[in-house]
């Protein structure tokens, strides 16, 4: 019989004890993902270059291998504010700490830690072949860009956990919620100059926008050693970009800020409905590398931005309200 490429299920769930199975389920721990792909092993395969009196290879050995994963998840809410989205694991496999609970509003932050660091078990079922990946550290990029769904785009690298012939787990997904387009009725304009505080953004100027994307910028390696083995993540440089419509003479100013290295406020909402909005704010961003661009004979300024921490790990907040 053949096997499709459809039925394929994936499970990720925070590890208590890195590299330890968390042993996810399908009932508690299914992901909804878009453009998955999987590198079962990502060897360094060791060329054994063995003399020969003929033409001709010799075999190489397998050496030190992890395992890689990519795919998309929608963003969006829980339907419940204070309760966390079902992404919450997989941002905590990127070096972001869950807070949920919050009152006053009801909301779940998410912002980026350097101790105490999560991993992850991802399990890949491929119709009807298990594969296991440990010890799993991430990276993310989030997209929000006018007329598209908005997105956040995983990369990981795991241990291998091995490979099973065995029955695919049963996917239960309820906890993933649509998320809304990204159109003028669902989202507010970038605000640049604002501030944060109990779910709420103030002060600032809206401009108007084609939306926004943010790479986190994890650095995350597999490092093989004689007798252990370990995926770690050991920095983070949170970039993006942004075009905005501007006036001549907030473009002259713009430029004035970006020759100054200004850093300032920026926030973005995506979502109108309690329980699935999300909130972006990040305290302290720098502009840089403006280009002249256009949509449809509209004349737009583009601008890469770096997100630096304030205090540390405070550079950039996702809160889910």
């Amino acid at each position: 019989m053949a096997r499709l490429i459809r039925q394929t299920v994936i499970l990720a769930k925070v590890e208590t004890t890195s590299g330890t199975d968390a042993v996810p389920t399908g009932a508690l721990n299914a992901l909804q993902v878009t453009d998955f792909s999987v590198t079962p092993l990502d060897a360094n395969n060791v060329d054994t270059n063995i003399l020969l009196p003929y033409f001709g290879g010799s075999p190489s050995l397998v050496g030190t291998a992890s395992v890689k994963c990519s795919f998309t998840v929608l963003l969006a809410g829980s339907g419940t504010a204070a309760t966390a989205p079902a992404w919450g694991a997989l941002l905590q496999g990127c070096g972001m700490a869950e807070t949920t609970g919050l009152t006053a509003p009801n909301r779940v932050e998410y912002l980026p830690i350097t101790d105490l660091l999560k991993t992850l078990t991802i399990y890949y079922y491929d119709s009807g072949v298990l594969h296991k990946m440990l010890g799993a550290f991430g990276n993310v990029k989030l997209t929000a860009k006018v007329g598209e769904a908005p997105k956040l785009m995983f990369d990981f690298v795991g241990l291998d956990g091995g490979i099973s012939d065995v029955t695919n787990a049963t996917a239960v997904l309820t906890n993933w919620k649509t998320p809304v387009a990204i159109t003028k009725a669902n989202v507010t304009d970038i605000q640049m100059g604002c501030t944060y505080a109990t779910g709420a953004l103030s002060g600032g100027t809206a401009y108007n926008s084609t939306g926004l994307t943010l790479d986190f910028g994890n650095k995350v390696d597999f490092v093989p050693m004689l007798t252990t083995e370990e995926v770690v993540l050991t920095d983070r440089k949170v970039t993006g970009n942004v075009s905005i419509e501007l006036t001549a003479a907030q473009e002259v100013s713009f430029m004035a800020t970006v020759k100054a290295n200004t850093l300032t406020g920026m926030g973005f909402v995506i979502g109108t409905a309690t329980g699935n909005k999300i909130m972006i704010h990040k305290p302290a961003v720098q502009l840089i590398n403006p280009k002249k661009e256009e949509i449809n004979g509209k004349r737009i300024i583009g601008y890469d931005l770096r997100a630096v921490p304030v205090s540390g790990n405070d550079e950039i907040r996702l809160i889910s309200l």
